[in-house]
């Protein structure tokens, strides 16, 4: 038996679970995976047969994202062999004292950063306590990390808009050229 446990900030038990359980069961059904949530510590238990490694991992990574701030709609887009999640700590960059700046400057007036992040690569961004979290295909995450780099060393909001533009171009063609057209992948969710 494979087992994971992870520690989700009280306040998004609710929605690690869902309504009736709900997300907690769509989970277990599609992963193949068995769950355990303890409120009142704030844990999670994925356990899988020994066969199904990535059925936990995957489970993991979407439990770990809610944590972070994303609904169980944008989560479940891990549930997609081609995404990933991953979580930038800010603290590696700045000191506690300018968390609350710094997630001003990721987010953007009226919401108008983290909105160009995911329009441009088709990611999903959550700025959650002292993290930014980054749901997307592995190329297009790798940007959007590098991009929410740039914006916690202090770089100019424009000079990151012009360096998504210029990646997100780049990013269309490469997919053009192998033959992946933009409407064939659902970003809907």
């Amino acid at each position: 038996m494979t087992e994971y446990r992870l520690l989700i900030p009280k306040e998004r038990i609710g929605v690690v679970i869902g309504k009736g359980g709900e997300v907690k069961h769509e989970i277990e059904k599609r992963l193949g995976v068995q769950v355990q949530i303890d409120g009142e510590e704030g844990s999670v238990t994925i356990r899988g047969p020994d066969d199904n490694p990535l059925g936990v991992l995957r489970a993991k990574d979407i439990f770990l994202a809610m944590g972070r701030g994303f609904s169980p709609e944008r989560a479940f887009r891990l549930f997609d062999e081609g995404q990933y999640l991953e979580v930038i700590d800010m603290t590696d960059y700045v000191s506690d004292s300018a968390l609350e700046r710094m997630r001003g400057r990721i987010i953007g007036e009226k919401g108008k950063t983290r909105k160009t992040l995911e329009e441009s690569l088709k990611v999903y961004v959550s700025v959650y306590g002292k993290t930014v979290s980054i749901i997307g295909s592995p190329e297009a995450v790798r940007i959007a990390r590098e991009a929410v780099e740039m914006l916690l060393k202090g770089a100019q909001h424009s000079t990151v808009y012009r360096f998504l533009e210029r990646k997100s171009k780049e990013l269309r063609e490469s997919l053009e050229l192998q033959g992946v057209r933009e409407s064939a992948v659902d970003f809907s969710q």
